[in-house]
């Protein structure tokens, strides 16, 4: 341990995804580490258990009593009136949120890439910090998902950059603004803005003025990447002081998408570079999306000096997310995959990824809206047209359903019939259980059960897989 860094940390929302994985880091460079949550479950506390990080289980001053930190990151589950909270607040406790926390702890030391967007966040940025990992460029990397390629969700390297998943949600219970106003970027992306979050964004326009705050942080010695393919994000660039790159398959853009074959496991493409030289490339990523998320990766490492070939390299070798088209396995013939596909947009890119990556397979698609946007009637029409690639859809009723009021509440018995009006099987399931048995009888060899959920899913996919080869 180094000794200036012999410091104890306190995490409030250790068990999350994001502040596990600032604990993690933090571990990394030398400080005692500690916190509290009051679920805390796989795969992060095991995580965490390996790097011997104690954790509290349930919220309680005697908690901080017994750890007498240094500091407390203060994570945005965290709520005002939680009792570790209070005690912070009236002892004087030193506090940051955990945005506050990476750029004290990291970016000093870092030029960060900041990767912003409705979708594609995780993908994107994983993709760029193993690209330039493979180019031996040593980055750091906080992710909002396990990269495979690390069975971690970051990176401690000692090079010049940091590439940090940048979200639009809010930091603290003292500080409601986006997560990524507080990561400086040196080069950002912005690969899409649509509507979500519902629980804190009254509406479409909220949504626009967080990442409008974004473009405002570049400076102009700064790059940003932008979705030429989405007028939200094209206009908001032309505010932006530093230099603004376009990719996508439009005329506008400056990374331009010439041509793609879909083949089975992989997507063979052509680009333009800003000097109109074409270049070809394969891909094992499933789907347009992730084409596109691709295509933002290109222009990124080519502004800090990649060619064309190492990011090749990087991107033949990229073994994906954790929970983004992840393949549980396949038995009898039945291949089921869990991916975390929550937004109308995301569950019809991912409906139609899968559909194109393996051609001859029946897709069944079996949904939980469980996030706070999804479980709203705001996307009541949007998700009667995310089905429309997929050959079975099977609805689940989402928890928790009571704390959203009737009038704004998803109906998942209308969906399913809107679904069936356009002549689609269709079919509502009350709990997790009655969906697995049915999908137990119901799939057939050469089927491909797609589950999607932002949350565990009631561990759905490996039980179905469990089930179908006869160990469940």
């Amino acid at each position: 341990m180094n000794s200036q860094n012999d410091k104890t940390i306190y995490m409030m929302g250790i068990g999350g995804i994001a502040m596990g994985t600032l604990a993690a880091m933090l571990k990394e460079k030398g400080y005692r580490v500690t916190g509290s949550d009051q679920n805390l479950y796989p795969p992060m506390s095991t995580h965490l258990e390996n790097l011997r990080i104690p954790m509290f289980q349930g919220y309680r001053a005697e908690n901080l009593q017994a750890a007498a930190p240094d500091l407390v990151v203060i994570g945005n589950v965290i709520r005002r009136d939680n009792p570790e909270a209070v005690y912070v607040l009236e002892h004087g406790l030193a506090y940051v949120s955990m945005p506050q926390a990476i750029e004290r702890f990291f970016l000093p030391i870092h030029r960060s890439m900041v990767v912003a967007g409705t979708h594609g966040k995780s993908t994107t940025s994983s993709l760029l910090a193993w690209i330039l990992d493979c180019a031996k460029m040593e980055p750091s990397a906080f992710i909002g998902a396990f990269v495979k390629n690390w069975h971690s969700s970051y990176r401690l390297g000692l090079g010049e950059y940091i590439v940090i998943e940048g979200d639009e949600y809010d930091t603290a219970f003292f500080d409601k603004g986006p997560k990524f106003l507080h990561y400086r970027p040196s080069l950002g992306i912005i690969t899409s803005i649509e509507y979500d979050h519902a629980d804190i964004f009254p509406d479409y326009n909220a949504v626009l003025a967080a990442f409008r705050r974004f473009v405002n942080l570049f400076s102009a010695d700064s790059h940003l990447i932008v979705n030429a393919d989405d007028a939200n994000c094209l206009a908001l660039a032309k505010e932006c002081k530093g230099a603004v790159i376009a990719y996508g398959e439009s005329a506008r853009a400056d990374w331009r998408l010439v041509e793609l074959k879909h083949h089975p496991g992989e997507i063979r493409f052509k680009y333009l570079d800003p000097h109109s030289r074409q270049h070809e490339m394969t891909t094992k990523l499933a789907g347009r999306h992730n084409l596109s998320n691709t295509m933002a990766v290109i222009a990124a490492a080519s502004v800090v000096g990649l060619s064309p070939e190492q990011i090749q390299k990087g991107l033949l070798t990229f073994n994906g997310v954790s929970r983004r088209q992840d393949i549980i396995g396949e038995s009898n013939g039945i291949l089921v995959i869990d991916d975390f596909a929550h937004h109308p947009t995301a569950v019809q890119e991912t409906i139609l990824a899968l559909k194109n990556h393996f051609p001859d397979r029946r897709l069944i698609a079996a949904f939980e809206p469980r996030t706070n946007s999804s479980r709203r009637r705001v996307f009541q029409d949007a998700y009667a047209e995310a089905f429309d690639y997929a050959d079975c859809a099977c609805i689940k009723q989402p928890p928790g359903l009571e704390s959203i009021s009737q009038s704004e509440r998803l109906d998942t018995r209308k969906l399913v019939e809107a679904i069936r009006q356009k002549k689609q099987e269709a079919y509502y399931f009350e709990n997790t259980q009655l969906l697995l048995e049915f999908l137990t009888g119901y799939c057939q060899a050469g089927d491909l059960v797609l589950c999607m959920s932002n949350g565990s899913f009631d561990g759905l996919p490996s039980k179905l897989f469990d089930a179908i080869r006869g160990t469940g």
